[in-house]
């Protein structure tokens, strides 16, 4: 049995020029039995008609870089006092309103155990399809360490501390025995950390390669690298990572050798587009977020001129859920096309997942996860950014969000 999807502009995800006038159909299992143009559709009448009505047909989308247990206007304090069982129903509610903005794959990169995957998948949860990290791993006084002056772990679902490589090491195993799809090492210190600073080293050259090589001994798992200054990029990239997070220090050196290697790059510029609130931060984050803002947006323009293959991920969390496609603007304003935008969030997002095969793209024999939006995108690429325009979401065919109905 098909439901057949027509009236609808395609961007099928693979970087190829939109269809204007296609079809999507999909099958009672959830998979894709064609995506293109309706004049060669296949004939005989489907079971079911969806008349998209002119709107344009993409792939559901990915965020490669979220926080699901942090908001921008909670701090660490916050966490001290919450109620757990408040906090599990609040990470629920932004999977799902997440979902609704449409991104229906997400990688969370620390802070959530792996049973919100596991609930999800079984259907108990509605939300994005689940990578997690479970925890960060950093060493002592950088940036996955959340102890406040008295000596308390703010956030001891968050960090994960390790001083020599044979403890990123123990920690990389104690990650995996969590349940970890990707391992989550610091390279670099942060912007929102207190002890330390983008330009100083997280963890050494040795420690990451003893987590690279751990996580690759474990049926390949991949290691997402926290790396914000030019030094800890350079580690993270000899040490063998899948990807750098934020890049904000990449070079034209450091450039070539991700491309060379095949490193993606995820560089969350929506916290770097985010308006700075003095009031609202603490004066260290506010310094060293003014002054790596302009440098940050020039690094990212150089690494995607250079052709740096780029991954769409956001640091939901530090910055607002659910506006996660407002990221492709960004993207668009550094030097994207609005379709290489959408490749980014899409296919490319699905390689760095290592999912491509069953998702990222709307062809044949694929996994039927889907969005509807008004408007033509690559005409007006922020009107993915605003949740209201994504009229219709699904997932293995199930339609989760229908605003057309």
């Amino acid at each position: 049995m098909i439901t057949r999807y027509h009236h609808a502009a395609l961007v099928d995800g693979t970087g190829a020029a939109p269809v204007p006038d296609a079809v999507l159909d999909v099958t009672d299992d959830g998979l894709i039995a064609y995506a293109g143009p309706a004049a060669t559709a296949p004939p005989g009448p489907p079971a079911a008609m969806v008349d998209l009505g002119g709107r344009t047909l993409l792939p559901g989308f990915f965020d490669c870089h979220v926080h699901l247990c942090m908001t921008p206007e909670r701090g660490l304090l916050a966490g001290l006092t919450a109620d757990p069982t408040v906090e599990v129903l609040e990470t629920a509610a932004r999977l799902r309103a997440t979902l609704h903005a449409g991104v229906t794959s997400l990688r969370d990169l620390g802070g959530i155990p792996a049973g919100y995957r596991e609930a999800n998948a079984r259907g108990l949860i509605e939300g994005p399809r689940l990578q997690v990290a479970v925890k960060v791993i950093g060493h002592t006084g950088g940036h996955a360490d959340c102890s406040l002056p008295g000596g308390v772990d703010a956030a001891p679902h968050l960090g994960e501390i390790a001083d020599t490589p044979d403890e990123a090491r123990v920690a990389a195993r104690r990650m995996l025995r969590a349940g970890a799809d990707v391992v989550k090492v610091c390279a670099t210190g942060g912007m929102g950390s207190p002890h330390d600073d983008p330009d100083d080293e997280g963890l050494t050259v040795e420690e990451l390669r003893a987590v690279v090589d751990e996580a690759a001994r474990h049926r390949g798992k991949p290691v997402a690298a926290h790396a914000q200054g030019t030094v800890g990029i350079r580690n993270a990239l000899h040490a063998g990572v899948a990807s750098v997070e934020h890049g904000y220090g990449m070079t034209d050196e450091l450039c070539d050798l991700a491309r060379e290697q095949g490193t993606f790059l995820v560089p969350t510029l929506s916290t770097v587009y985010t308006p700075l609130d003095r009031a609202k931060m603490p004066e260290y984050h506010f310094q060293k977020k003014s002054r790596w803002a302009g440098t940050s947006k020039e690094n990212i323009a150089r690494a995607i001129e250079r052709g740096v293959p780029v991954a769409l991920g956001t640091d939901a969390g530090v910055v607002p859920h659910a506006r996660n496609l407002l990221e492709l603007s960004y993207l668009v304003e550094l030097g994207m096309t609005p379709l290489d935008a959408i490749t980014a969030g899409t296919l490319n997002a699905a390689r760095l997942l290592g999912v491509e095969e069953r998702l990222g793209s709307l062809e044949r024999g694929k996994v039927a996860d889907f969005v509807v939006v008004d408007g033509d995108p690559l005409y007006d690429i922020a009107l993915l950014g605003r949740p209201e325009n994504v009229v219709i979401v699904a997932q293995a065919g199930v339609v989760r969000k229908n605003l057309a109905a």
